[in-house]
């Protein structure tokens, strides 16, 4: 069965000749898009959630923070190549990974070391100019200058093949170094080693300290031509105890384990191109090697099957417009693709939270959930776009972390299957009842409705012991406390949702009460969610424009935050005082002057339009919710403002780091004209196209298309709405209406239309409000 989004332009042409005058969807997307500025994408190539994302490092010398720029391995405007690296995250604010980098060196000389990137020649290195890059998804290449090698790379799903062309004559090498990592630090390397088959099959592995304390990862390499010599060397110097000399006096040993490892490995002069086929697992070397049998054939075989991949996922959405959005529009698809990544081995064993090896049984194990992030709209996307097991697999995989976690809760924000504990919520839960309420099966619903409880009610987490007791966090107690209170609250709404569909009443009758919480947090008096004190006070001094980590909010201040009622906007709306006090608080955000204030110590405080913050998350449903006070024509202009201002088509192209996929999927949500501001309410909020026709085919074979008429950047406000050719006076569509199939269709125009959607029957889904 192919899942497909089709995106159409209304030109005069027939559909099919249009169709056939346009590139194929691989072509538009540009993985060079994100790897500027602050999007932290990588170009290298990898596979449809693939486990191995082979890219190039332009520089892991850096230290932790320091590495922000770098935190894919890659920066645009970096002018070296270190390496090419095995691990990678697209778009994470925080990093880890860069594992097992591999840099070919031609001549009689082999450097150990990376270098100086402003000292040419003073290591391994080398200058590259982007004219030599070429990217797409499945693929990337790029000359060395320095040494004159040109450099391919593909990969599959745990696989990632290396073809390196040396030049003619001089003797061929490559360099493996287990000591460079991304987010560096002394000491993050616990232990690492290297075997030599008989075979001529290259095995190792390493430990490392890093954002996931304790991460595994083994690896298999096998080359397309025999080797002529190698050395193994520790090139650690704190080593008080070496206990006692192994056979042979030189570095041509069969086995190297230490903290410092590099290998050498000498080819001589090669008659054609070095293929290096590398596998991962997460279990041990020999599933690596496994690994690397399961996924048969060298570079051509594997990319021809990675590009098919690709065409298929990507043939998801068929795109006609002008050349720019195309591209923009498929590099943001592509981006959705890249996580919740493959954790498990071919025969199905993964290395779980405890550190233990398990096996999944009839699903295939995933890692890499940014859920603080991808809640919102990434995973509502993949609902859509992708074969329902990949949401089977996701929910599947989120459950088992549950069930051997040390901890018995859900993930927060796991890659490798090791929890990070980085940022706030159970967001697993949204994702789950998500699923399960727009009908996703293949998953055991009681396990994974346990599975959220026991993280709900965990009372070490985040505070989540007082917000039970009092019905808030205290900020006293626990930092962040009012973003915590309001996204547990939602959470919690999430829950209750999923637990009234199975029946569970009183389940559902005690988390309904829950996710009414957020009121605990919010001061009337002021209009602004605030953190309070266990006494009940609210913290002082308050200044609502504030940044600060650890403080009342999470990476973001009062006005992203007072916005922060999925589940219930409409009661907010009303606290605040009534709909126009609503807008013009919305309209104040984005109005907001601020020239005067400095940011610039808050890493991902990026994309500013006044207080609206697009490089980060908490303002992603804010530009919708003037569809909650019957004004969607400002929901229309706003996205016009921010979609304008925050994408574009070049390496610097996004306004914040993609947090694996979750600003592409906002784009590619807002550019079919809805989004799913609340996701468990199985509705999307009506804001406006940005393309001229659009169609998702559905599991089933069904279609549901979506039209604008007379779009163009002057009509930019909807006129009229219909929905399988009635009018359509809500701001909404439902997800069942979605999946049933039928078409929604726009009407553009100049002038905002004021009374569409207004009345207090067109409004999205408010817990207040609800009329079921």
């Amino acid at each position: 069965m192919r899942f497909a989004l089709t995106v159409l332009a209304a030109f005069a042409l027939p559909a099919q000749a249009v169709a056939q005058t346009l590139p194929e969807p691989i072509a538009a997307a540009d993985p060079m898009i994100g790897t500027g500025g602050e999007g932290h994408t990588y170009p290298g190539a990898t596979a449809p959630f693939g486990m191995v994302q082979l890219s190039p490092d332009t520089d892991a010398t850096c230290e932790i923070r320091a590495c922000y720029s770098h935190a894919a391995g890659y920066r645009y405007e970096d002018p070296t190549i270190q390496g090419f690296s095995h691990t990678h995250f697209s778009g994470a604010g925080h990093s880890d990974l860069g594992d097992v980098l591999v840099m070919p060196q031609a001549g009689d000389a082999v450097q150990l070391d990376p270098g100086d990137p402003k000292v040419p020649g003073s290591g391994y290195r080398s200058r590259f100019d982007h004219a030599s890059e070429t990217a797409h998804p499945g693929y990337y290449a790029v000359t060395l200058a320095d040494s004159g090698i040109r450099a391919e790379l593909t990969a599959g799903t745990r696989v990632g093949i290396h073809r390196y062309a040396f030049p003619a004559g001089k003797p061929a090498h490559l360099l493996i170094d287990l000591r460079s990592s991304l987010y560096d630090y002394p000491g993050k390397i616990l232990w690492s080693g290297l075997h030599l088959l008989p075979d001529g099959t290259l095995t190792g592995f390493r430990e490392t300290r890093g954002w996931a304390p304790g991460r595994k990862l083994y690896f298999a390499m096998r080359f397309s031509a025999p080797l002529a010599g190698h050395g193994f060397v520790d090139r650690d110097t704190a080593v008080k105890y070496k206990g006692f000399q192994a056979p042979g006096r030189d570095d041509a040993v069969a086995e190297k384990l230490g903290r410092a490892l590099e290998a050498r490995l000498d080819f001589g002069a090669l008659a054609g191109p070095l293929e290096v086929k590398v596998a991962l697992s997460g279990v041990d070397e020999a599933g690596a090697v496994a690994n690397l049998d399961a996924e048969a054939g060298g570079f051509d075989a594997i990319r021809a099957k990675t590009e098919a991949a690709w065409r298929d996922a990507l043939g998801a959405v068929e795109i006609d417009a002008p050349a720019p959005m195309r591209r923009t529009l498929y590099t943001a698809l592509y981006h959705t693709l890249l996580a919740p990544s493959v954790w498990g081995d071919a025969d199905g064993r993964y290395r779980g939270p405890d550190d233990q090896v398990h096996k999944a049984e009839g699903f295939t194990f995933r890692s890499t959930f940014s859920l603080w992030d991808t809640f919102r709209a990434e995973h509502p996307l993949l609902t859509l776009i992708q074969p329902e097991q990949t949401t089977s697999d996701v929910v599947q995989s989120l459950v088992a972390s549950q069930r051997y976690g040390p901890y018995g809760i859900l993930p927060v924000w796991q890659f490798a299957g090791r929890e990070t504990w980085t940022m706030i919520g159970y967001h697993a839960a949204p994702v789950i009842a998500d699923a399960y309420l727009k009908g996703i099966r293949g998953f055991d619903a009681e396990a994974a409705l346990q599975a959220m409880l026991s993280s709900a009610t965990y009372p070490p987490y985040g505070g989540l012991g007082d917000y039970m007791a009092l019905g808030y966090v205290p900020i006293d107690r626990e930092p962040e406390a009012a973003s915590k209170t309001v996204e547990y609250a939602y959470d919690d709404w999430a829950i209750a949702r999923m637990a009234r569909a199975m029946g569970k009443a009183d389940i559902a009758a005690a988390f309904e009460k829950r996710a009414g919480y957020w009121r605990n947090s919010f001061d009337a008096k002021s209009g602004w969610l605030r953190a309070r004190k266990a006494d009940g006070s609210f913290r002082e001094p308050f200044d609502p424009t504030a940044i600060n980590y650890g403080s009342d909010y999470t990476e973001g201040n009062a006005w992203q935050y007072s916005w922060f009622v999925p589940q219930d906007q409409a009661g907010l709306f009303k606290l605040l005082g009534g709909d126009a006090r609503a807008v013009a608080k919305l309209d104040a955000m984005f109005d907001y002057d601020v020239s005067k204030l400095d940011y610039s110590h808050a890493e991902d405080i990026a994309g500013l339009i006044g207080q609206y913050i697009h490089g980060n998350e908490p303002s992603h449903h804010v530009a919708y919710l003037y569809a909650y006070a019957g004004a969607p024509w400002r929901t229309q202009a706003r996205l016009k403002q921010i979609v304008e201002s925050q994408y574009k088509p070049t390496p610097d192209g996004l306004s914040g780091n993609d947090d694996l996929g979750q600003m592409s999927a906002w784009l590619v949500f807002t550019s079919l004209g809805f989004y799913p501001v609340a996701p468990g309410s199985n509705q999307y909020v009506i804001g406006r196209p940005f393309v001229n026709r659009a169609t998702i085919h559905l599991p089933g074979g069904k279609a549901f298309t979506v039209v604008a008429e007379k779009l163009s950047d002057a009509n930019a406000y909807v006129g009229r709405v219909t929905l399988n050719g009635r009018p359509l006076a809500r701001s909404y569509v439902t997800d069942a209406e979605i999946r049933a199939g039928g078409e929604l269709r726009f009407t553009m125009q100049a002038l905002p239309n004021r009374t569409w959607g207004s009345s207090r029957e067109a409004r999205p889904f408010s817990m207040s409000t609800a009329r079921n």
